[in-house]
């Protein structure tokens, strides 16, 4: 009777030990589970998106016969099989196809020599947290800079200031404005976010936007000897209607003794590639200058139809 109880006791002892092991392993496992879990969602969110390309097409493919002739019209008097030639163009070198490709292409005639060139770049950024837009436009900003070319300023969200009342100079300041110093100095306050105009002395908003300007020495250096700008309302500048950020640059400097060679390039900026459209003109004769706005017209064009392209 004794055996038999000690072996009952026995079992009932086991049978309460397995029963807790596997309580334990049970509750454990299910919060391991739930911080791999946990980490894995945290890890998926600090990656940055990739960008919306993940390759390029051909270039020398890109731009039809009808442009081309029209942008190198020197190839109009070419024999045919020189023609043919000129117009499929030339591939730069490239390692990665899927990364950088470009295409020139020259024409000489007898009273210009023209060039074309095209650059398609995918930038990827190896950063996890940085996503490839944001590396693009990093190189964006780069080239834009380097042409001395001011970004364009972002829409200005601030409310117009309350007109005074008629005959009245004491009224109370807007919520969110700072009082002015007698004077007009106003250094000794700051701004609210989202008023940075409001209620500014003229001077000191001038001070403020030139301090927004870009102040190395491409944006401030005067023009290198020998170079020349283009005339009036085409000078380099930023384009608001082309990708996701675009400029253009316009230079005119000599080539050779006396001729003089008009250099123009539109760079754009969509998602993560970028593109840029070199345009040059290089008359043959003497006192020659190639025409500003008609080049500009071309390069732009051209530099639509491509973003066209990417869209589709």
């Amino acid at each position: 009777m004794q055996r038999r109880a000690y072996a009952t006791g026995l079992a009932a002892l086991l049978a309460a030990l397995s029963a807790t092991a596997l309580a334990g392993c049970s509750s454990g496992s299910g919060a391991s589970g739930s911080g791999i879990d946990a980490k894995a969602g945290t890890a998926a969110e600090a990656v940055a998106q990739p960008g919306r390309y993940r390759t390029l097409f051909e270039p020398c493919g890109s731009v039809s016969r009808t442009t081309l002739s029209e942008m190198l019209p020197a190839v109009t008097a070419l024999p045919t099989d020189r023609r043919d030639r000129v117009l499929r163009g030339t591939a730069a070198v490239t390692y990665d196809t899927d990364r950088r490709v470009g295409c020139t292409w020259k024409a000489d005639g007898q009273d210009a020599i023209q060039h074309l060139t095209l650059d398609f770049e995918r930038v990827v950024s190896y950063d996890p947290a940085v996503s490839d837009e944001t590396r693009a436009q990093e190189v964006y900003t780069t080239k834009e800079s380097a042409a001395g070319i001011a970004p364009a300023a972002p829409p200005s969200t601030a409310p117009a200031p309350a007109a005074p009342a008629p005959g009245g100079t004491g009224t109370a300041p807007a919520p969110g404005a700072t009082a002015r110093t007698p004077g007009g100095g106003g250094t000794g306050t700051s701004l609210a976010a989202g008023s940075a105009t409001a209620g500014t002395p003229a001077g000191t908003a001038g001070e403020q936007a030139q301090t927004v300007a870009p102040t190395g020495p491409a944006a401030t250096a005067p023009p290198s000897p020998g170079l020349s700008g283009p005339p009036e309302g085409l000078q380099p500048r930023t384009l608001a209607d082309l990708g996701d950020a675009a400029f253009l640059d316009d230079r005119l400097s000599p080539a050779g003794s006396a001729a003089q060679q008009r250099v123009v390039s539109v760079v754009f900026r969509t998602s993560n590639v970028i593109v840029t459209v070199r345009y040059a003109v290089q008359p043959t004769r003497v006192g020659d200058v190639p025409d500003s706005e008609e080049l500009q017209d071309r390069a732009r064009r051209l530099a639509v139809g491509l973003a066209e392209r990417f869209d589709e």
